[in-house]
């Protein structure tokens, strides 16, 4: 036997082991799906795949060889990821409005496999996922610039989902009008109360009338239907070419660093690993009607070690004068200081409630 045979044997039988280490890898691969399906979470996570990698290169000794370790493992990551996309292609995912919305596209960006279902307003995309009729739902719960969206926090706090993910989602709002129309032509726009919120300024400046719609797409399909050149949507340019309108002026948003959060919601909760880093977690409470009583509760999370990131009150619609209080803290409520804080939590706080953990995904 010549050294080129030596080799090719040898290749053969380290393939044989390969073959038997990725039908291993591809098992796994479907328990991760299952468990991804179950719990809300889209197949991209970035944050495990730099940390496979960064481990991986480490276990490569020779310097020549592993970069090649490295494309190595991005490839089958691939082949892992195509996997998984086709084992939840049934996945069906609950929004708000229709294509088009913004929304929509954040579905679309955090399940590019699934089916996206529609539904008219935001009680009505939770109770889907509540009842089973849809796996996940993608909620808004705050624009950077027109502050949160109080419906979506109200659901956290009375209903039983938990947010698994969060997609942070660049927002560009456009004037679309008919093809017939120009811009001396508009007298009236009409879209959702948080976009013309966060274009009041050029709607001020351009003396238009305003008209709340239930979404930004939706309102653009209004638009399309009345055929009316004075009339625009303030909307996407998805929703432009969905609807068959003009683009009569672009990114109308008085911030240009204009962003909406979109939760993941889904009935299981997801429970990453204690220590998992750029995990965040969502609490939901009421306090006691004593004096200071907030005060001890903002003590007690600050003296575990959790920096809070957001800090809201919302008024309780049962009780007259009566407030809960929406947190966000930096860091994993399931890590052993996370159960401490939540029994010193306890003491202070009325009704308490985890919303969830997660971690932030990549900007659309």
């Amino acid at each position: 036997m010549n050294e080129l045979e030596k080799a090719r044997q040898i290749i053969n039988e380290v393939d044989t082991e390969m073959a038997k280490l990725f039908e291993r890898r591809m098992r796994a691969a479907e328990m991760v799906a299952h468990y991804k399906k179950e719990n809300g979470l889209p197949i991209l996570d970035s944050g495990r795949e730099d940390e496979i990698i960064s481990r991986g290169a480490k276990r490569i000794e020779d310097q020549a060889l592993r970069e090649y370790y490295v494309n190595f493992l991005k490839d089958t990551m691939k082949v892992s990821k195509q996997y998984q996309s086709r084992l939840t292609q049934g996945m069906r995912v609950a929004y708000c409005g229709t294509e088009g919305a913004f929304a929509h596209i954040a579905t679309r960006k955090i399940f590019p496999s699934a089916v996206s279902v529609a539904y008219p307003d935001f009680p009505s995309v939770y109770d889907a996922v509540v009842k089973g009729e849809c796996d996940a739902a993608v909620l808004p719960v705050e624009n950077s610039y027109n502050g949160e969206v109080g419906q979506v926090t109200d659901l956290l706090f009375s209903g039983s989902l938990y947010i698994n993910s969060m997609l942070e989602l660049a927002v560009s709002h456009d004037l679309l009008g008919t093809p017939d129309a120009e811009m001396a032509d508009i007298k009236e726009v009409v879209s959702h109360p948080q976009a013309l919120g966060q274009c009041a300024e050029y709607i001020r400046n351009n003396g238009f009338a305003t008209h709340e719609y239930t979404n930004t797409a939706l309102a653009a399909k209004h638009v399309a239907k009345k055929g009316d050149k004075t009339l625009a949507a303030i909307a996407s340019e998805e929703a432009a070419e969905i609807f068959g309108l003009k683009v009569l002026a672009r990114n109308i948003n008085a911030s240009r660093s204009n962003t909406t959060r979109f939760a993941v919601l889904s009935r299981s909760e997801n429970i990453p690993g204690a220590k998992k880093m750029d995990v965040y977690s969502v609490l939901l409470f009421t306090v006691k009607h004593e004096a200071g009583s907030l005060a001890k509760a903002l003590d007690i999370i600050g003296a575990y070690g959790f920096n809070m990131r957001t800090l809201r009150s919302r008024p309780m619609k049962e009780l007259l004068w009566q407030y809960y209080f929406y947190i966000e803290i930096e860091g994993n409520i399931h890590s052993e200081e996370g159960k401490e804080m939540l029994r010193g939590l306890e003491a202070c706080c009325d009704r308490l409630k985890s919303a969830g953990t997660f971690t932030k995904q990549e900007q659309g």
